[in-house]
């Protein structure tokens, strides 16, 4: 009996032992390499981690940074499932840098109108500038500026009664020119009104502060229109003080930094996206010697060739006859191609009862001619 029981216990096992184990499912493999065409839009940089500067700005105060931040985006933003070998051809908005002035140091750059100078510039004892004279009081006081040299002057100016002033003046363009300062208003306004300057927490706010300084500014606000610019100065603490400028230019709506389009090259490499040299590009649009060429050739069909000898467009070629055709022009246009480059080939479809231009974009590998 004691065997009987053995073998009953030992039942359950056996059974458990041939039961199907759940199947784990493989991860999906990668299948597909992709040659994207992107703008960031505003959304794409909020995918940087907050503490990245351009996720607030909206764009990159360099080439350097945008070839840093952009694999982020760009591992964020495009499936994990991209094959290595995909790339990226990114547009992306560059930040014009601050303005660089010649001397910034705020001790450096302060000046306080004297007795003497008022004199020297207006022949008079009336102690007092108008909006001309101190103008000329600069081309005075500094004989010999360079160019972005900054001067914050404190002076008397007549304007029908006496007020003490301080302003900021830029040497621009071979002139002095006065321009926009924020005011101790303007710095409690934003909550910085103890020390009536910004620092480095700043920074990102600042185009979005002086934005609302200008637009809310009733002497720039009436006769702003798109295209103007206007340049900033600031103070500005970094283990010292220091007044700094920075040029906005407004679209019709609100002042910004100026900005211009960028665009980089991206590649994944091992799971990893980074930056690359842009593969160099080179576009031949067909030409009347061309269409002779391939008409006179025997790529294609004689039908097609024989249309394309009378209207000089390519009117429902298949791909493999469009490649060879290209292909051909490649080689007896370019004797010497490069190896890598983008040869883009510019011809002239008909469709819809019309001529449209289209490109098609061929490599030569070293000893051939490769379609992309």
């Amino acid at each position: 009996m004691k065997k009987i029981y053995y073998l009953l216990a030992l039942l359950p096992l056996a059974f458990s032992a041939c039961q199907k184990q759940p199947v784990v499912p493989l991860a999906a493999p990668l299948t597909k390499t992709a040659d994207l065409t992107l703008t960031l839009a505003p959304a794409d940089y909020q995918l940087l981690p907050s503490s990245a500067y351009p996720s607030t700005t909206l764009s990159f105060n360099s080439t350097t940074d945008a070839d840093t931040y952009i694999p982020m985006i760009l591992a964020a933003k495009e499936s994990p499932r991209l094959n290595d070998k995909s790339t990226a051809t990114v547009t992306y908005t560059l930040a014009a840098p601050s303005l660089k002035v010649a001397d910034s140091l705020y001790s450096d750059v302060i000046y306080t109108v004297t007795s003497a100078d008022y004199f020297a510039v207006t022949g008079n004892h009336y102690g007092d500038f108008s909006a001309n004279d101190v103008l000329n009081f600069l081309t005075y006081k500094y004989p010999s500026p360079v160019a972005n040299q900054l001067a914050v002057i404190t002076y008397v100016l007549y304007t029908g009664t006496d007020n003490t002033v301080t302003n900021s003046f830029l040497y621009l363009n071979g002139s002095w020119i006065k321009i926009y300062q924020v005011t101790p208003a303007q710095y409690t306004l934003v909550g910085e009104g103890k020390y009536d300057q910004f620092t480095a927490a700043d920074v990102s706010k600042l185009p979005g502060y002086f934005n609302f300084f200008l637009k809310n500014d009733i002497t720039i606000a009436d006769t702003a229109k798109a295209g103007d610019v206007d340049y900033v100065s600031y103070s500005y603490y970094a283990s010292g003080n220091y007044q700094k400028v920075l040029a906005l230019t407004y679209d019709g709506s609100n002042w910004g930094i100026m900005s211009t389009q960028a665009t980089g090259s991206f590649l994944k490499t091992n799971g990893a996206w980074a930056a690359v040299l842009p593969v160099p590009t080179i576009t031949h649009t067909i030409t009347s010697a061309d269409v002779t060429l391939i008409a006179n050739s025997t790529v294609g069909t004689s039908g097609e060739r024989s249309n394309l000898g009378k209207y000089g467009d390519f009117s429902n070629w298949p791909t493999a006859d469009l490649d060879a055709a290209f292909i051909l022009v490649l080689t007896t246009d370019y004797p010497n191609p490069v190896a890598g480059d983008n040869y883009n080939v510019v011809y002239l479809n008909y469709t819809g009862g019309a001529d449209v231009p289209t490109t098609l974009t061929f490599q030569w590998s070293g000893t051939a001619w490769v379609a992309k």
